[in-house]
Parts: structure tokens; C-alpha cells; sequence
């Protein structure tokens, strides 16, 4: 089954890249390296706001986390054209907009974690860090940034 066999059956299409908001290009490739920049959580194509232990529960940064692997999805796809050329998602990041007493970024990225695995099964499986900060650019509740190999 391809990539896209799995995304058709989770009913996902994948959105076209955002503009960035900000210095920076969406993707960078290096070899066979493709780094993917940080997006932000959007919901009804503005920013998801929110802190995590807050004004948002864990399922709803779950969510959010979610929504965010398929924005960068789509992003992969753009940056190598047929993202059945993806070898491995190599290394996630994510930044949870959250209180300080909010012990459940890992947790919150699950949500992305668990849709990529979903999509790419075995190439799906990536090295992992999540990290509370106490602001996300336009008060949005997830950021995530991801790096995948390619053939």
C-alpha cells in the first residue's frame, strides 16, 4: 500500500505549502536529508491558540499535533515531489505552548507522532524530542518541525 493509499483511507488531503510568516524558506534539502521548518497548529486556517495546561487539555493539544503532521506532510510532498520517495521521518521537534506546571508535552506530540507512524508504518518510526515554552509565534498552542530521508 502506498503513502497515499493510507492517507486515502484516513480521509486526509493533504494541504498545499504555507507562505511562511517569517525569514526563512518552508524546506530545505541536503542530500538526502529534507528538513521541514517549524508549523504552527491551525485550525480553520488560522492559528490554534491556546497553552497547554490552561486554556487546552492534553487531547486538544493532541489534536492540534495532528493537524500539524498533516500540514507537514503536505510540506514533504512538496518538497520532494512523491512522497513515496520518503525513506524514513528521521526526527520530529515539538515546541507545546504550555503552563509551567504542564508535564505532558510528550504526550501532546503523540498526536503527530501517531499519524505519521500511521501513514509511513516502519519508515514512520523517528527520533523524538518535545519541549514546554512559555510562547509560540501568534499565541499558537503546537509547533513542530520534522526531518525525513529520501531515496
Amino acid at each position: 500500500m502506498s503513502f497515499y493509499d493510507r492517507l486515502k483511507s484516513l480521509n486526509i488531503e493533504l494541504p498545499p505549502v504555507a507562505v511562511p510568516a517569517a525569514a526563512y524558506v518552508p524546506f530545505v534539502q541536503t542530500g538526502h536529508l529534507v528538513f521541514l521548518s517549524g508549523h504552527i497548529a491551525r485550525r480553520e486556517g488560522r492559528p490554534w491558540v491556546g497553552q497547554l495546561g490552561k486554556t487546552m487539555t492534553t487531547e486538544e493539544g493532541q489534536q492540534a499535533a495532528r493537524a500539524i503532521a498533516i500540514d507537514l506532510m503536505g510540506t514533504l510532498q512538496a518538497a520532494v515531489g512523491d512522497l513515496n520517495r520518503v525513506r524514513r521521518i528521521v526526527k520530529v521537534m515539538s515546541l507545546v505552548n504550555s503552563s509551567p506546571d504542564f508535564t505532558e508535552h510528550h504526550l501532546v506530540t503523540n498526536g503527530c507522532s501517531q499519524l505519521l507512524a500511521e501513514v509511513f508504518g516502519p519508515a514512520g518510526a523517528h527520533a523524538r524530542s518535545a519541549f514546554g515554552v512559555a510562547q509560540i509565534p501568534m499565541g499558537a498552542c503546537v509547533e513542530i518541525e520534522l526531518i525525513a530521508e529520501v531515496a
